[in-house]
């Protein structure tokens, strides 16, 4: 999958930058400043890592992150349990190709996309 951090018609890009600009402590340019990233830019960091990784390698129509953001609209859509999602994800993953990147349980999933502040 190939990087397209700047496009704006991607959803998935934009639910984490609509996230970044919720969740800002000021509106004001910053000088850039050489120090690392406190924990929240670091989350905002590893989601747009996660929105700009494919699923497996090679697969060119969903990331790490369109795959969990669309498993847990349907998880939302159906009202499945946890349990049925973490049955789903280990079917899915059990015929996906070895080395796919798909979260492995509903717990882990949840944690990847907590930055986001979505709620159920």
């Amino acid at each position: 999958m190939h990087s397209v951090l700047d496009d704006n018609s991607n959803p998935y890009r934009n639910m984490i930058m609509d996230a970044i600009r919720i969740n800002q402590d000021h509106v004001n340019q910053c000088p850039i400043v050489n120090e690392e990233p406190n924990i929240n830019a670091t989350r905002y960091f590893d989601l747009l890592k996660d929105y700009n990784e494919s699923l497996w390698d090679g697969c060119t129509n969903h990331s790490k992150l369109s795959a969990v953001a669309q498993m847990f609209t349907i998880k939302s859509d159906l009202g499945l349990s946890e349990v049925s999602y973490d049955k789903i994800v280990e079917w899915m993953r059990s015929i996906l190709p070895e080395g796919n990147r798909l979260k492995e349980n509903f717990y882990v999933a949840k944690s990847m996309m907590k930055p986001l502040g979505l709620g159920y």
